[in-house]
């Protein structure tokens, strides 16, 4: 689900930061606002426009999660975009400089 098919509530954005385990002042400067505002709007306290709530759920997105909508199943949500054993290979992967490409020896 994109931002732009749901409106990010406070306590969607805080649950998806903590999944993404990412602090408020990293994820404010993704989505050029201030920590203040992160903060203050995760807890309800102040609401932000609809164009910053897209930068905002467009950050989060960035840092690895998926928003899930209300249907005929359940409430909306937030999970990680990638399961353990991916985030495992990702974390490997990344931790071996890169990509592994032929020699150019």
């Amino acid at each position: 689900m994109t931002n732009s098919q749901m409106v990010i509530a406070p306590d969607l954005a805080r649950a998806a930061r903590a999944l993404t385990q990412v602090s408020s002042k990293v994820i404010a400067r993704a989505a050029e606002l201030e920590k203040q505002q992160v903060r203050a709007f995760e807890k309800g306290n102040q609401p932000l426009t609809a164009d910053q709530a897209g930068r905002l759920a467009r950050a989060l997105e960035q840092y690895g999660v998926v928003f899930i909508p209300d249907d005929e199943h359940g409430g909306y949500g937030v999970r990680r975009k990638f399961n353990a054993a991916k985030v495992g290979r990702l974390e490997t992967w990344e931790g071996e400089g890169g990509p592994a490409y032929e020699d150019d020896i």
